[in-house]
């Protein structure tokens, strides 16, 4: 084969990727729960969030992989009504402690029709109250150190505004893992003080 074909494939591969990652095939095909932005100011806003019910399993000493299976055995069918349930975004982490969890929301079709109790104790159904929230956005793989860095930025900027924290923390992940980093949508939320 010669370079133009080479860079032909390389730029088909490019494109596929795109498309995929924005498309049905990534995020875009993933309900996300609706929102209303108070406040937007570049990568930071604030955020109003209806009441969402979540399914959520320990990731116990950072083993982010456990929690995510468990997740998704509930959503393929380990639940009481052996009912599968789409995945949504975004994947929520939130700390308690030293204690992580991580949360999959549960699609509003399957709380109007009732929300299936998991067959494995460990995931747990429940609801995250309603209320508004500071977000950090940032794309890229994520990492400690960049989740770290990104709730300082977050810190800092809800300082300049005269905002006040009523919680702790959290992550949420909107991609699949085969997203490219420079397209990934990460965030830092907080719940703060209407």
């Amino acid at each position: 084969m010669n370079g133009t074909v080479f860079l032909w494939l390389g730029s088909l591969a490019v494109l596929l990727t795109i498309t995929s990652c924005a498309g049905p095939l990534g995020r875009g095909k993933y309900e996300t729960p609706s929102y209303n932005a108070v406040l937007s100011d570049g990568a930071f806003e604030v955020r109003d969030y209806p009441t969402l019910v979540v399914a959520t399993a320990p990731m116990g000493a950072g083993r982010q992989n456990g929690a995510f299976m468990k997740l998704f055995r509930y959503i393929s069918g380990d639940n009481v009504k052996e009912q599968k349930i789409a995945m949504t975004t975004p994947v929520f982490g939130t700390m308690k402690g030293e204690a992580r969890d991580m949360s999959f929301v549960v699609p509003e079709e399957i709380v109007k029709a009732g929300v299936p109790e998991s067959s494995n104790p460990d995931v747990k159904i429940s609801k995250r109250q309603a209320g508004r929230f500071a977000v950090y956005r940032y794309s890229g793989r994520w990492t400690e150190a960049r989740e770290v860095d990104a709730q300082t930025k977050l810190a800092a900027w809800m300082k300049s505004k005269g905002l006040t924290v009523e919680g702790g923390f959290e992550k949420a992940n909107y991609d699949p893992p085969f997203t490219p980093p420079s397209m990934r949508r990460n965030e830092v939320l907080v719940r703060i003080k209407k």
